[in-house]
């Protein structure tokens, strides 16, 4: 090939590169700056950044866990309902002394919260991994098994009445800036898992297992026990989300993770995560999680009917997985 073609190949190569890894960044710092200009300055303040960050943390926290999954060429539908359940469950650990209840330790409801999500996962795991069920049907009847047990266990009515110590966990502030506990929790989570998929051996096995699942049975990998690690994470992380959302609303309600899942996958999607696995980059599902946060308040500011919002969302996921397809394609 002569040097003058090889060096142009380059250039493309370069190009497409930077576009697949910047591309989305570009996008959203546009998409910031129309929705500042079409609301006429509104959307652009100070205290509705902060509303972003706040709406961004559930859906970011989430999209980590199922960051994992998707990587791994898998699919995780039950994290939804696993916020509703780990909610449910950690507010009736959270009642105060006066509810006659009488009152757990600070921690209970902590623990408790993040081991319902980890059982679930575990669960979502073993059954992929060992029974040789595809990830869309074993984590489809987890999430409505899990929907019920959050139904069963809550009466059907939401859990009120918890401790003042329970709702600071995520309706606190930073008295620095005033930085809602909820953005930190999310910059810690994105800080362990972007240094676990970069610089861990784990990661990188993750990667491998969604790239090429032979490849990496062949190199030594144990396959099975890393799809149960990264169901694992993802139930872990959405139990973690639970605990959050029923601190925040005051309330452990059967029905507060619906459609949670798909606020996920679309955040990974939207990110660059492929759904056909072995690729993706932390910062791009931080980036489509900010990116849905930011349209729906956006839309809201705009006074968009929140049904025509869902038609939104639905043809951006559609976008996505399109873009991640053709790119794919033209790759080979």
């Amino acid at each position: 090939m002569p040097p003058s073609l090889e060096s142009e190949n380059m250039k493309k190569r370069v190009n497409v590169s930077f576009l697949k890894d910047f591309g989305i960044l570009i996008v959203f710092v546009v998409l910031v700056i129309a929705l500042s200009i079409i609301s006429g300055g509104t959307f652009s303040t100070p205290r509705n950044f902060i509303n972003i960050l706040k709406q961004t943390s559930v859906n970011g926290i989430l999209a980590m866990g199922m960051a994992f999954v998707i990587i791994s060429n898998g699919i995780d539908l039950s994290v939804g309902s696993i916020v509703a359940l780990s909610g449910v469950v950690a507010c009736m650990f959270a009642h105060p002394a006066d509810s006659g209840a009488g009152q757990y330790p600070f921690f209970v409801p902590i623990l408790i919260a993040l081991l319902m999500g980890s059982l679930v996962g575990l669960f979502n795991g073993s059954l992929i991994a060992y029974g040789g069920i595809p990830p869309f049907i074993v984590t489809l009847g987890s999430m409505t098994i899990v929907s019920g047990l959050a139904l069963i266990i809550s009466g059907g009515s939401p859990i009120y009445n918890v401790t003042s110590a329970f709702e600071a966990i995520a309706s606190g502030k930073t008295p620095l800036l005033s930085i809602p506990y909820l953005a930190i929790y999310m910059v810690i989570v994105v800080v362990i898992c972007a240094f676990v998929l970069n610089k861990s051996v784990f990661g990188r096995r993750v990667y491998a297992i969604g790239g090429n699942e032979v490849a990496a049975t062949v190199s030594g990998i144990n396959v099975k026990r890393l799809r149960v690690i990264v169901y694992t994470i993802s139930g872990f992380l959405a139990g973690f989300a639970g605990l959050l959302v029923a601190s925040r609303t005051i309330t452990g309600s059967p029905t507060a993770g619906k459609s949670y899942e798909m606020d996920a996958i679309a955040a990974c999607v939207i990110g660059g995560v492929s759904m056909s696995g072995g690729s993706g980059k932390w910062y791009g599902v931080v980036i489509g999680s900010l990116m849905l946060a930011v349209i729906s308040n956006g839309l809201d500011i705009l006074r968009v009917n929140s049904n025509y919002q869902l038609i939104i969302k639905g043809f951006i996921i559609i976008l996505a997985v399109l873009m991640d397809i053709k790119g794919k394609g033209k790759k080979a």
